[in-house]
């Protein structure tokens, strides 16, 4: 079997790792090893961060629905089961949105969940 060295190769990849991790602290931003186990578990933190964000955003959704839905006397699953039953397809985020910049239009639409509920 040939011999590799791997000269430029192994220079590219640990000045690439270098790269990745300059601005951590100390020697995680200086040593190989070091630098290694630090971008890799900052690479672990990004990939899960990035479902926590999800998970965030919506959960801030839902606070805002409800606090808007209780000025029109309803709690916040009264007015998605209520929306639901009128059949209005309009995503938490958009309903966040609308609560927020638009009371008018919230306002109708919790005029229509109100009114859903009653029939139902």
């Amino acid at each position: 079997m040939p011999r590799v060295k791997r000269g430029s190769v192994r220079r590219a990849k640990r000045k690439k790792l270098l790269a990745r991790t300059k601005g951590f602290y100390a020697t995680k931003s200086k040593l190989y090893r070091a630098a290694k186990e630090a971008g890799d578990k900052a690479a672990e933190y990004a990939y899960i961060g990035r479902r926590l964000k999800k998970r965030d955003f919506r959960r801030l959704w839902i606070v805002r629905i409800n606090a808007a839905a209780r000025e029109h006397g309803l709690s916040y699953s009264q007015f998605i089961h209520g929306l639901t039953a009128a059949g209005v397809t309009v995503d938490r985020k958009q309903l966040a949105e609308l609560a927020a910049t638009e009371p008018a239009a919230f306002a109708h639409l919790a005029s229509q969940a109100k009114d859903a509920r009653a029939a139902a």
